[in-house]
């Protein structure tokens, strides 16, 4: 059987960008800003990987996360939330050897800890998604920064959501991580007013 193709090489235009996603990132860095970051996530699914990258993340960088994505796809069942809340300590150990993810047992049992509470959260109240947006009211909160160094790192919303997910076992849900998530699924518009991707994200919102 022939191998399958890669993609071809994504290759950025002249368009105006975010600065965090230029200045010698990776390819896969532009093509995350371009795609993903800031478009409105209702997923459960989708929400569950985010909180599972974004609490791996803390104390590195975005980059460092992104590189390793497949390998959490891998590692995580590709995000199924109760398939990851049935691992157990064996599962957890091959994980600690498995190096497509970062081997830290912290946030490797958060992550299993997390899907658990996933799964309470959701014979609560139905949808982890909707229960994320009801912090924001539903729809995205739309910034108009001009400059990075306006974008916060957090907001009385992710205060808010923090707070309620500790009060619910999860780990790793400081109010940074989750203002980081937040702007990932699109909760809320942080592109700066002269990306090419802010009017974008008005629409998908």
């Amino acid at each position: 059987m022939p191998a399958p193709k890669k993609p071809p090489p994504y290759v950025p235009d002249a368009r105006p960008r975010c600065p965090w996603a230029l200045g010698g990132r990776t390819e896969g860095y532009v093509r995350y800003h371009d795609e993903e970051w800031g478009v409105p996530v209702h997923d459960d699914r989708k929400q569950f990987e985010f909180l599972i990258l974004e609490g791996a993340q803390a104390g590195l960088s975005w980059a460092t996360i992104l590189a390793k994505r497949e390998g959490y796809r891998e590692a995580f069942a590709d995000f199924d939330v109760e398939r990851v809340a049935r691992y157990d300590r064996r599962r957890i150990s091959k994980l600690l050897e498995f190096p497509g993810i970062v081997r830290n047992r912290l946030k490797i049992e958060a992550a299993v800890s997390n899907a658990k509470a996933v799964l309470e959260l959701q014979g609560e109240v139905g949808s982890l998604s909707t229960h994320l947006w009801s912090f924001v009211g539903g729809r995205p909160i739309v910034n108009r920064w001009r400059e990075h160094g306006q974008v916060p790192a957090t907001s009385p919303e992710s205060d808010a959501m923090s707070a309620d997910l500790k009060r619910r076992g999860f780990k790793f849900v400081g109010s940074t991580v989750l203002y980081a998530h937040m702007q990932a699924t699109g909760m809320v518009n942080d592109h700066l007013v002269g990306c090419f991707r802010y009017e974008a994200c008005l629409k998908d919102g």
